[in-house]
């Protein structure tokens, strides 16, 4: 084909990967365009090129390619992942316009972005898949009875799409018919799309997908294997290349059967063929995605190769720079993706300003945030990928777990913490993982260490010096000005008293009411502790050991980074007041989002167990339940509206509370 130098690229796409993109194409020496909607103007991928365009929607094609025609010479659109990155009809309207697609082919991804279609493709050229059903026919009695041919437990999956969006895992009959409504609904809402596939689900089990690069002169090239087997939700969390888990031979059936997926559908640019091991060790196909992946990075580590810069080549009409003996994997590299969620609540999306961010210097970083930036509910909750590479997997373990420890982030509820205990895992460190590993895993607690308690009241009282006016004291109540300051404190699910007395400027002994909740703290009398404000928090010395403790205040509540995840801390008021209490029986949010639907009326009688509202955040369903049977009281909620966590739902003529409820994928 003719060659076709690009002059300019439009990153069609928001967060850490437009920014990754954007740094690539500047290196190809390309004009950058990218775009924004309201919501996201000023972030930081907005500001990533040379210029910006106002869109109305991220998945809006016409007004994309209008945004694309807005740079000049010859111009190519990359569409990141996500959002339109995988959409047949969206390739083909950039084409049209005379733009070039950095990505495959129109018909390529139609073949495999339908994952029936894709699973019998595959199957003719000899790569085996996963037992299940890919038929027309989808009504429940087909579905029904497909799935008892198959057995039990089983997956139920959307047949246009990938990234877990839809995926239900039924374990018997009697799930079925929920997951099924569920599995057509999010598949509905993501993709336009309600046809699903049944596929037997193997556990234990592992996630090994391959990455391939295709040219459009009849080069097709693997780039070796990544385990994605760490996952929640059925979405990957840590990833790492090479597997653990693979022979030299096992490792050239996968990757062979790979680039025969792709030659099967005459695949160009990059693309990820994704298969599942299982118990026996033997592979099976699941699906291809026709992008670029967002665990690209570890492959690119460990290959030395840049894939973005690979893509710009390939749309350019320029064939692939080497061959498949000259593609050599060295070493190793593990990515762990940083989350706003609450892992202790149930891996549920979070959002909240960003009041804080630093990251490792010696890691590679690709973030979507920066200090001052605010993550909402419409979009993926992912902040940013962290990635280390080592001599051997240990070594890049171990660099990775020290890099999340020195990561700042705070403001907002992250899996940071809980990334360093995944990594940190035995199961882990010796390499036996499986998609299965992560069901019931417990974030390790942040305690209320005595050092960052001290911390709070060296601010608090810094504060007070700087002219912050004392709480007005209401009627009933004394102030002794005899008696040395106390400050209550709120963290770690206990109230903690201290008091202290100034020694000098910012110089003070800090000892533990005798009120307070114990914990690791100086005998009688108490810590002696210096301290003065730096650049994102506090230079504090306790009892003669100093650090920098990132730390930051957020209206009465102080955020403090630790090494092994974040800790926050609430000012108890000086004179508290009667707080609101929760009517008895009443269901609050556990997260903030939309309300997708309501199940039950006021008046109406249900049973334990039994859906009552339905709530969505970032593509990913949260069901609450009831959790005892009753009666309906009230229904505080309609469907549609936006609500925070917290936000009382329904009340029941019982006091309980509601338990996390099944949850579907989420989307980015």
């Amino acid at each position: 084909m003719p060659l076709r130098r690009l002059d300019s690229l439009l990153v069609a796409n928001r967060g850490e990967i437009a920014v990754r993109v954007a740094r690539s194409a500047r290196a190809h020496g390309l004009r950058i365009g990218m775009v924004c909607t309201g919501a996201d103007r000023g972030a930081l991928h907005a500001r990533a090129g040379d210029l910006c365009v106002m869109v109305p929607d991220y998945l809006d094609g016409a007004a994309l390619v209008e945004a694309a025609r807005a740079l000049p010479g010859v111009v190519g659109v990359h569409p990141g992942y996500g959002f339109l990155a995988e959409r047949a009809d969206f390739a083909r309207q950039v084409e049209a316009a005379g733009l070039v697609w950095v990505g495959p082919p129109a018909e390529a991804i139609a073949a495999m972005g339908d994952k029936a279609a894709a699973r019998r493709r595959v199957a003719e050229f000899g790569v085996p898949v996963v037992p299940g059903y890919d038929g027309q026919a989808q009504d429940d009695e087909t579905l029904s009875t497909e799935a008892a041919r198959i057995g039990w437990p089983l997956l139920v999956k959307a047949a246009a799409g990938g990234g877990g969006k839809g995926m239900q895992v039924v374990r018997e009959p009697s799930e079925l018919r929920e997951a099924l409504a569920a599995a057509r609904r999010l598949a509905r809402g993501a993709f336009g799309d309600d046809r699903l596939v049944l596929e037997r689900y193997l556990s234990p089990a592992r996630h090994v997908e391959v990455q391939v690069m295709a040219d459009r002169h009849g080069a097709t090239l693997h780039l070796f294997e990544r385990e994605c087997s760490l996952q929640r939700r059925h979405q990957k969390v840590i990833e790492e290349a090479p597997s653990p888990a693979l022979s030299p031979e096992q490792r050239a059936a996968l990757c062979a059967d790979a680039v025969q997926a792709a030659q099967a559908v005459g695949y160009v640019g990059a693309g990820t063929v994704e298969f599942i091991l299982g118990p026996d060790g033997h592979h099976h196909f699941l699906e291809m995605n026709t992008r670029l992946q967002v665990e690209h990075p570890v492959t690119e580590l460990i290959t030395g190769l840049d894939l973005v810069e690979l893509q710009l080549s390939v749309a350019e009409g320029r064939p692939l720079p080497l061959s498949q003996d000259q593609v050599q994997a060295r070493g190793w590299a593990i990515e762990a993706r940083l989350y706003a969620e609450d892992v202790a609540g149930g891996w549920l999306p979070a959002a909240g300003p960003v009041l804080a961010w630093t990251a490792p210097p010696d890691l590679r970083v690709d973030a979507g945030v920066e200090a001052g930036g605010e993550v909402g509910t419409r979009y993926d909750p992912m902040l940013a990928k962290v990635v280390a590479g080592g001599a051997d997997r240990e070594q890049a373990r171990r660099r990775l777990v020290q890099g999340l420890q020195r990561l700042v982030a705070l403001g907002l509820t992250t899996n940071r913490g809980a990334l360093i205990g995944m990594l940190q895992d035995p199961r882990f460190v010796a390499g036996e993982l499986s998609t299965t590993m992560l069901e019931g895993f417990v974030p390790p607690a942040v305690p209320a260490d005595w050092r960052a308690l001290c911390a709070v009241v060296a601010a608090e009282q810094a504060r007070e010096r700087a002219g912050r006016p004392l709480p007005e004291v209401p009627a009933g109540w004394r102030n002794h000005r005899w008696r040395d300051p106390e400050l209550a404190l709120q963290a770690g699910g206990a109230e903690h008293r201290l008091r202290w007395r100034e020694l000098g400027p910012g110089h003070l002994r800090i000892w533990r009411a005798p009120e307070g909740e114990l914990v690791p703290a100086p005998a009688e009398g108490g810590s002696e502790v210096r301290s003065h404000p730096v650049d994102g928090g506090l230079w504090i010395e306790v009892d003669g050991v100093a650090e920098e403790l990132p730390m930051v205040r957020s209206s009465a509540e102080w955020h403090l980074h630790r090494p092994h995840g974040d800790l926050r801390v609430a000012v108890l008021p000086a004179f508290p007041e009667p707080g609101h209490a929760l009517p008895p029986g009443g269901l609050v949010a556990p997260m903030t989002g939309v309300v997708v639907s309501v199940a039950v009326a006021a008046g109406q009688v249900v049973q334990a167990g039994q859906a009552l509202v339905v709530l969505e955040a970032m593509k990913m369903e949260q069901v609450v339940r009831a959790p005892h049977g009753g009666v309906v009281a009230e229904v505080r909620v309609a469907p549609g509206q936006q609500l925070d966590a917290g936000t009382l739902l329904v009340v029941l003529d019982e006091a309980g509370a509601a338990t996390p409820g099944e949850e579907g994928g989420d989307a980015r």
